[in-house]
């Protein structure tokens, strides 16, 4: 079996168990497949790949290109490729963090529409921060809500004004 951490990539030979209280969960492995499981990703992994990816804007394969460096310095391109499976495990990983911190998933209740969204003290919410008063015209422009890439309200150094003008300082 195939078993990705921070410390690199790692094929392993594993003996399941039939223990009641064994299991992936038991070891802290998030296993890519449900039906024939061939590859398992650490919890720590996909942590450190979820801080990466929020805080520093790490893309998976950039990630994942780390992952090879770790495990083979000298000959990364001689490391198993599961960079699709780290990619699949990821949104899942993603979407069981954002259940847990929300408080889905000890239940049988699952969320409703909107009830994964954080609340914004910014954004005008009539009755909240905004005075519901006979005259208070909510479709005027001040009271749009806007859905922004970063938080300086902008994304202009996002999108190139002339892509064909664009040097790079270096192929990759």
């Amino acid at each position: 079996i195939t078993v990705v951490d921070t410390t690199g990539i790692h094929i392993w030979n594993i003996t399941y168990c039939n223990c009641p209280d064994a299991g992936a969960i038991h070891f802290q492995l998030f296993s890519a497949s449900i039906t024939n499981p061939r590859t398992v990703f650490t919890f720590r992994v996909l942590d450190d790949f979820l801080r990466d990816n929020v805080e520093c804007g790490t893309s998976t394969m950039n990630y994942f290109s780390k992952l090879h460096h770790i495990t083979s310095s000298a000959f990364p391109h001689l490391v198993v490729d599961r960079y699709r499976e780290l990619m699949r495990v990821a949104r899942q990983w993603r979407l069981l963090k954002t259940l847990k911190w929300n408080g889905y998933g000890i239940g049988d209740d699952s969320p409703g529409q909107g009830e994964l969204a954080l609340f914004c003290p910014a954004c005008p919410q009539p009755g909240i921060n905004v005075p519901v008063e006979p005259g208070n015209d909510f479709t005027h422009w001040k009271y749009t809500r806007t859905i922004i890439m970063d938080g300086n309200f902008k994304a202009e150094h996002m999108h190139c004004s002339s892509p064909e003008d664009d040097v790079y300082l270096m192929d990759g």
